[in-house]
C-alpha cells in the first residue's frame, strides 16, 4: 500500500509579493522630505505615483484598500497650497495607516 499521510500539497502558493500600506507611506513620505523645498517637483512625483499604484492594483500587488487610502493622499498633497504641503508633511496622522480627511 502506498498511502503516506505526509505527502506534500498539489497545490502551489503563487510568489506574488504585496507591498503593505506601511511601505507604501514610506515611498511617499520620502517623496515628499526630499522635495519639501520643492512642492512643484513633489507634486510631479506624487502624480507618477499615482499612475504606478494604479498598475501595481491591477497586477495584483497592492490592496483596494491601499490603494484608496494612497489615492486620498496623493490627491491630498496634490491639490494643497505650497503652505499646506509643508504643514501636511509634519502632520504624524497623515502618515499613519487608516487615515482618512478631515470632513468639515
Amino acid at each position: 500500500m502506498r498511502w503516506w499521510p505526509f505527502a506534500r500539497s498539489k497545490s502551489k502558493v503563487p510568489d506574488l509579493i504585496m507591498k503593505d500600506t506601511r511601505t507604501l507611506l514610506n515611498e511617499l513620505q520620502d517623496i515628499c522630505e526630499r522635495n519639501f523645498d520643492k512642492p512643484a517637483e513633489a507634486r510631479r512625483q506624487i502624480q507618477q505615483s499615482l499612475t504606478e499604484w494604479q498598475d501595481m492594483f491591477k497586477q495584483g500587488l497592492i490592496s483596494k484598500d491601499a490603494l484608496d487610502g494612497m489615492v486620498l493622499r496623493g490627491s491630498e498633497l496634490i491639490r494643497c497650497s505650497d503652505g499646506e504641503f509643508t504643514n501636511i508633511l509634519d502632520n504624524l496622522e497623515f502618515w499613519k495607516p487608516g487615515w482618512r480627511p478631515e470632513k468639515n
